[in-house]
C-alpha cells in the first residue's frame, strides 16, 4: 500500500478538478494507539467534513445496516460495501478509503463513474477527467443515483460554474 502522502497528493493535485482545487481535501488517519490501528476517514469541502467514516461506527451501528438478501454478500467482502446505507451511517474506515482509492487509481475513469463502491464514484465524480460535457451528459443518470451522489454532483457542477443543473439552483444552500 503507498503511503497517505502519496495518495493525498494524487487525489489532490493530480486527479482533482481544477474547480474544486483548494476546495475539497481528504483525510485519513490511523490511531496508532489503538490495538488494531484502526482508523477514520473523510471528504472536506472547505474545511468542512461533508462525507465522514470510522470504525468504530461499524461496532456502534452495525444493527442499523439492512439485513437483505445483499447483506451476506455485502459482509462477506473484505472491505465493507460503500452502499449509500454505509455512508450515511459513516460504516468505513480508512482501509475502505485505500482500497477504494487502489481500485480507482487502477483503472479507467468509466470504469470509475460506474463502480458499485460510491467511494469510487466520488472520487471519479471530482476527476479533472471528467469534463463539463461529460458532466451535462450525466445529469438525467444523476437524478438516478443517491443522495450522496447527488451531492457532490452538484458539488463539481457549482464549481464548474454550471448553475443550470435541477440539483443545484443559483443561490442554494450548498
Amino acid at each position: 500500500m503507498k503511503k497517505w502522502s502519496y495518495i493525498r497528493n494524487k487525489l489532490e493535485n493530480e486527479y482533482l478538478a481544477e474547480s474544486l482545487r483548494g476546495h475539497i481535501g481528504y483525510y485519513v488517519t490511523t490511531y496508532s494507539r489503538s490495538p488494531d490501528h484502526e482508523g477514520r476517514a473523510a471528504i472536506c469541502l472547505d474545511g468542512r467534513e461533508i462525507l465522514k467514516g470510522n470504525y468504530y461506527n461499524q461496532w456502534n451501528k452495525a444493527e442499523l445496516y439492512p439485513h437483505d438478501e445483499k447483506y451476506e454478500s455485502r459482509m462477506k467482502k473484505e472491505h465493507p460495501f460503500m452502499d449509500e446505507v454505509a455512508m450515511n451511517l459513516g460504516l468505513f474506515d480508512q482501509r475502505s478509503f485505500y482500497q477504494a482509492f487502489q481500485e480507482f487509481h487502477n483503472q479507467s475513469i468509466d470504469e470509475s463513474l460506474t463502480s458499485e463502491n460510491l467511494l469510487i464514484k466520488i472520487f471519479a465524480l471530482l476527476d479533472r477527467r471528467v469534463g463539463k460535457r461529460r458532466l451535462i451528459k450525466m445529469k438525467s443518470e444523476i437524478l438516478k443515483e443517491s443522495e450522496v451522489i447527488q451531492l457532490f454532483y452538484s458539488i463539481r457542477i457549482k464549481a464548474e460554474g454550471m448553475w443550470t443543473c435541477p440539483l443545484y439552483p443559483p443561490g442554494g444552500n450548498n
